[in-house]
């Protein structure tokens, strides 16, 4: 044991030592374990002779040795479907370095196959289950530490707060702190469309425009202009569904179109998908949290044995050192990881998981506290990420894995460089500090890619990221402004929308899905006339006398072409309380699939949205409809005041001379009936999720939906 890497554990008690039990239950596996390494590496295995006899085993659990879970995911996700092959190296570093290696996996939700179904309700769920389910495992074989396969969805901050939250107790019970690397899986390389179907779809965008349907012509060619990935087979679902409506293809054209692009989607080799979605987003975050050793954080591929022991072989600088415990590096580079979630125009969902993070690492910590941290600085926008352009999260791994770019090394240098205050000090899990990383320059520029760049040094615009949004009917929302270029910011903020209400995402899909919707609600005439004029005049003031002798169905469809109709599609009882909190992004796929839509309408909602979505898309909202939030009181006809720069959403009452404000949604007895009559649909509509996994007792999205007894012992203060 002396001649090995890694140090013996001060643990306060050694279970494996004092039950003989752990001792006769437990070697067979961690034998069983390595055997079947070396049988899946094959000639790749560089261990030597096998030294792992089960009389070795029982020694190195006697004397305490570090007890390390190599911790994966469901196989059943495509992000996990090499973990056989990076536990398997795992395993043999650990016990070449002197640990005890063991292995358990979780369930991993893929929210891509979730979406739009039942489903969707769990997702947010599993990242608390998955919490649970680890601390539950950790603490009853009494590991000491983790080596996390990071894949995709909710997982990645789901193992993160688990751990944090362990750490944090074993720290309070005077035991050895809780540390873990974490190896995120290989990107996969978006799917390219067969030649066959590309001529078949440009034979249907062919037919559009002969049968003088040239929306849909258009909004096909755009869809085709963005590599294959399961988002991207949800908007190519969109416009064939509108095909068939007005008769350009049939059912039978659009089933086997859907189903040639579905199957040439993803590579065999899994990973996780190349836009930069929730995964990707749990990446940069991860990393920016200390938490990833860059050996390990790019590829394209699942990572060989050099790149494993360079991760597991840094694991022996933080065993029994607290400031390595995963609670104390989570805090520490909280200030890093919103700044590099920002800069990389991160996913909305992350900003909930940094607050339960945090709320599981023991900190008193809310949404706030994230707004405050962005708002000390502006954070540039420095991924020129794109979907068309050759820019996607695999060409960056690519540059990764050539040498040419270092990742969120590269990121967190040329923040530095724009004047952002990084917290340089703070430790990671290579042992060393970011200051100390970025002393080694080679690659680390974001200038050294001439071509194709993702990272970049000149900021493409000088802010980034997730703003927090407040107004007079809610307390707090989120908005992806990353996600909306600036001629589309421009487009909706400081503007009058009408509110279209749905009380569930289904209704919504259902409108959105109709090639109609816009016709239907002029000829319902579903805004009064003298609402549309103050519209105009609000939203368009100088096109105002134009435009004001119009009747209504001109003046409806003259608004609807020039963009100064606005459209806020508010889709409430989708809170965690009343339905699990599901994405938002089949909607919100739906209207950017269609040219008209997307210049007109914004999603507002109490759910959340995929990690992918762009456009105007607001969500988080709180308090949600269920728990009595002013978004269950709205209802189709009124109108909102986008301020979206100003970060408020106000409800408006009058809208004539002068702009008046709603001074209480709820004081209205005609709103309060129509939010009682929802409220008995929401409870019926909760009993659809099962009610082990309904999410009661649990905190709000600003406070990052966790347990109440999380939050309620989250009592150390948040200070830098």
């Amino acid at each position: 044991m002396n001649n090995m890497l890694f140090p013996q554990m001060r643990s306060r008690i050694n279970p494996y030592k004092d039950n003989v039990q752990g001792k006769a239950n437990e070697p067979i596996t961690v034998a069983g374990l390595l055997d079947n390494a070396k049988k899946i590496l094959g000639p790749l295995y560089e261990g030597g002779t096998p030294d792992w006899s089960l009389e070795n085993v029982v020694l190195r659990l006697e004397q305490d040795a570090p007890r390390i879970a190599i911790i994966g995911g469901s196989a059943d996700h495509p992000a996990h479907i090499m973990d056989y092959m990076t536990s398997s190296r795992a395993a043999i570093r650990i016990w070449q370095n002197g640990g005890v290696p063991f292995y358990f996996s979780t369930p991993v939700m893929c929210d891509g196959t979730a979406q739009s179904n039942q489903g969707m309700s769990y997702s947010l769920q599993s990242r608390n289950a998955v919490a649970q389910m680890i601390v539950n495992q950790l603490e009853a074989h009494s590991y000491h530490a983790a080596f996390v396969i990071q894949g995709c969805d909710k997982q990645p901050l789901g193992v993160v707060s688990g751990l944090a939250h362990l750490d944090r107790l074993r720290q309070f019970r005077g035991d050895a702190p809780f540390f873990a690397t974490f190896a995120p899986a290989h990107v996969l390389q978006g799917g390219t469309i067969p030649e066959d179907v590309l001529k078949k779809l440009n034979a249907v965008y062919d037919k559009a425009i002969e049968m003088k349907h040239e929306e849909i012509a258009e909004d096909l060619r755009d869809t085709m202009n963005y590599i294959l990935q399961c988002s991207s087979n949800t908007s190519f679902q969109g416009v064939f569904e509108r095909a068939v409506e007005r008769g350009i293809i049939t059912e039978k054209e659009h089933k086997y179109l859907e189903i040639r692009l579905a199957a040439a989607t993803c590579d065999t080799k899994g990973g996780v998908c190349a836009f930069n979605g929730t995964g990707n987003s749990s990446r940069h975050l991860v990393a920016g949290m200390g938490l990833v050793h860059p050996a390990l954080e790019l590829l394209t591929q699942p990572p060989n044995q050099q790149q494993v022991n360079e991760a597991i072989d840094a694991m022996a600088t933080m065993i029994n050192k607290p400031e390595f415990g995963v609670s104390r590096l989570v805090k520490s580079n909280i200030r890093n990881a919103a700044r590099i979630h920002s800069a990389s125009g991160g996913s909305t969902n992350l900003m909930m998981h940094m607050v339960a993070a945090m709320i599981y690492a023991g900190y008193e910590f809310t949404l706030f506290d994230i707004e405050k941290i962005l708002k000390e600085q502006p954070i540039p926008d420095l991924f020129n990420y794109s979907l068309t352009e050759g820019r996607d999260i695999f060409s960056l791994a690519m540059q990764c894995c050539d040498d040419t770019s270092r990742g969120m090394e590269t990121l967190f240098y040329e923040l530095l460089n724009n004047g952002v205050d990084m917290d340089q000090d703070t430790l990671t899990v290579t042992g060393t500090s970011w200051r100390d990383r970025l002393e080694y320059s080679e690659s680390l520029p974001a200038d050294n890619i001439k071509e194709n760049a993702v990272i970049v040094s000149n900021p493409k615009r000088l802010f980034s990221g997730v703003d927090v949004l407040r107004g007079n009917f809610f307390e707090s929302a989120v908005v992806k402004i990353s996600g909306m270029p600036t001629p589309q910011l421009n487009q909706f903020d400081d503007k009058m929308a009408f509110v279209l209400f749905f009380d569930n995402e289904d209704h919504a899909n259902q409108s959105l899905l109709d090639s109609k919707l816009i016709d239907n609600m002029k000829d319902n005439k579903l805004f009064s006339y003298e609402k549309l004029l103050s519209v105009v005049k609000y939203n368009a003031s100088d096109e105002y006398e134009e435009l004001k002798e119009l009747d209504y169905n001109a003046l409806f469809e003259e608004m609807t072409k020039r963009s100064i109709l606005k459209i806020a599609l508010v889709i409430a009882g989708q809170g965690p309380l009343a339905f699990g909190m599901p994405e938002m992004f089949t909607p919100m796929q739906h209207i950017n699939a269609s040219r008209t839509l997307k210049r007109i309408c914004t999603v507002i909602s109490d759910g959340r949205y995929s990690g992918v979505t762009y456009g105007a898309a607001i969500g988080h909202m709180t308090p949600e409809a269920m728990d009595g939030g002013g978004i269950g009181y709205l209802q189709t006809g009124d109108i909102l005041h986008l301020q979206l720069r100003k970060h408020y959403i106000d409800l408006v009452k009058e809208l004539d001379t002068q702009v008046v404000y709603e001074d209480n949604i709820k004081d209205n007895e005609t709103r309060k009936q129509l939010f009682e009559e929802r409220l008995t649909n929401m409870k019926r509509r909760q009993k659809l999720v099962a009610a082990v996994n309904r999410m009661v007792g649990h905190t709000d999205a600003s406070k990052g939906v966790v347990p109440i007894q999380v939050y309620e012992e989250a009592d150390e203060t948040y200070v830098k």
